[in-house]
């Protein structure tokens, strides 16, 4: 069976941050003690558009978990860490994610296991992760801003986000797609997007990476004011 898959993302108010950068630090202990949790990142998040500090958003958080089952993902929503972070959030949203296709490791990893294709028919979810090889983040950087400007444009892209454990050198994305029509047209049919392929395998810009798409279950609360998914 596959595994469960969330992701939290909370809005914090300005005179909050020092608090969450807290919470990022103490959380850890948290989560390691809880039941049913294969793989969890805690995440800063930013726009994405150079995958340098100045992207960093520290107004938005974020936590990607991996759970044994809904049950444990249910008791942990119920739980201190979310309780926590609700207290001092001015917005939420969560997305229950069910694993599609995922290739590559995080963290040594493959938190996503290896799920046997299949087909679905409503909105997919990306995830991007890499580790990169500091002597070549020079050139990596530079070819960034036209693949972000043309993800951004992307027909059918409902939300992109830059993901990262650290501001410079653990970075991805996390994207959500109407359907995997939309995502694979970005993936393989836009010439930024390929490009950048190519120059990866040539340049060896990654020490570490991992691509993963996912079923988008359900989604709750908003993001901006709204929920990426609404109609």
């Amino acid at each position: 069976m596959a595994p469960l898959v969330t992701l939290h993302l909370w809005g914090v108010p300005r005179r909050a941050v020092p608090r969450a950068v807290l919470h990022m630090a103490t959380d850890r202990l948290a989560l390691r003690r809880t039941p049913g949790l294969q793989f969890a990142k805690l995440l800063g998040t930013g726009s994405g558009r150079t995958f340098t500090v100045r992207d960093a958003d520290p107004l938005r958080w974020g936590l990607l978990a991996v759970w044994d089952d809904a049950a444990a993902a249910g008791a942990f929503e119920a739980g201190p860490v979310p309780s926590a972070w609700r207290r001092f959030a001015d917005e939420q949203w969560a997305a229950r994610l069910e694993p599609l296709a995922s290739r590559g490791e995080w963290s040594r990893r493959e938190p996503f296991g290896r799920p046997e294709p299949r087909p679905w028919s409503g909105p997919v979810a990306a995830v991007t992760r890499a580790r990169l090889v500091l002597r070549r983040a020079a050139t990596f950087w530079a070819a960034v801003p036209p693949v972000s400007a043309d993800l951004h444009a992307a027909p059918g892209l409902r939300l992109a986000l830059g993901i990262g454990e650290a501001p410079l050198g653990l970075q991805g994305t996390f994207s959500v797609w109407d359907s995997t029509s939309a995502l694979n047209a970005f993936a393989y049919r836009r010439a930024p997007h390929a490009a950048v392929i190519e120059r990866t395998q040539r340049e060896g810009w990654y020490a570490e990476e991992l691509f993963a798409r996912f079923a988008v279950l359900s989604t709750a609360g908003t993001l901006d004011g709204a929920d990426p998914l609404g109609s």
